[in-house]
């Protein structure tokens, strides 16, 4: 895959010919200096970003080929999202933002209020669930972005820099979700300039100028 970045002042080339396959319930880490591409990566297979060249396929088919509508549906069943600064809407409550992607799939505001709390009383928020944003610390905002992102049961989560923002106790809180969810066939992509963090998936990736330099699920490179 390839994936060009063009400006009043030239061309960049972010993403240089790179192929990945990332197996069905496999925990990778990609790393990497900042601007290796670990973002871009990131959100081209998670079909955020389009790529100049090659393909990026979820589940066999390719998020160019999707309409808009089926794109979408993909997104709000099959996968979940978590972001380094949250992301989290500011004027809805941690309830509302972890059954937002329920409603989106259809869900009926009952269903989708019962699942919510389901997920918060899971990270360990249900009694924060009428609480907005601004009145939860970091890490307690990130667990609820891991709700958010868990509450569909989706078959990958997509991380980037989940715990970049949080001090170590809340990081050490938010891997263990993720990891929770890993345990239960969840694939996980996670993006972390974090040696420790990376350290714990079962597969990590080293990415420099938009290549992969390291790979340690390849017999040369163990």
């Amino acid at each position: 895959m390839r994936k060009i970045h063009h400006s009043a002042a030239g061309s960049l080339v972010i993403l240089d010919g790179l192929d990945l396959v990332v197996p069905a319930g496999e925990f990778l880490a990609v790393r990497g200096p900042s601007g290796s591409g670990k973002t871009t990566l990131l959100n081209c297979l998670a079909g955020l970003d389009s790529l100049d060249d090659g393909q990026a396929l979820i589940n066999g088919v390719d998020w160019a080929t999707m309409g808009d509508h089926q794109r979408s549906a993909v997104r709000a069943q099959s996968t979940g999202y978590v972001f380094q600064s949250f992301n989290l809407i500011p004027v809805l409550t941690a309830q509302q933002n972890v059954a937002l992607p329920l409603r989106i799939g259809g869900a009926s505001d009952r269903e989708a209020r019962r699942r919510a709390r389901e997920e918060l009383d899971h990270v360990g928020l249900g009694d924060r669930r009428e609480h907005l944003p601004a009145a939860l610390s970091g890490g307690e905002q990130q667990r609820v972005a891991v709700a958010r992102a868990t509450v569909t049961r989706p078959s990958i989560i997509w991380a980037d820099e989940p715990t970049g923002n949080l001090d170590s106790v809340s990081a050490a809180s938010v891997m263990a979700l993720l990891h929770g969810a890993h345990a239960t066939g969840v694939t996980i992509v996670l993006v972390t300039h974090e040696r420790d963090v990376a350290t714990v998936a079962q597969r990590r990736i080293e990415l420099h100028d938009g290549r992969i330099v390291a790979d340690d699920a390849d017999p040369a490179e163990s």
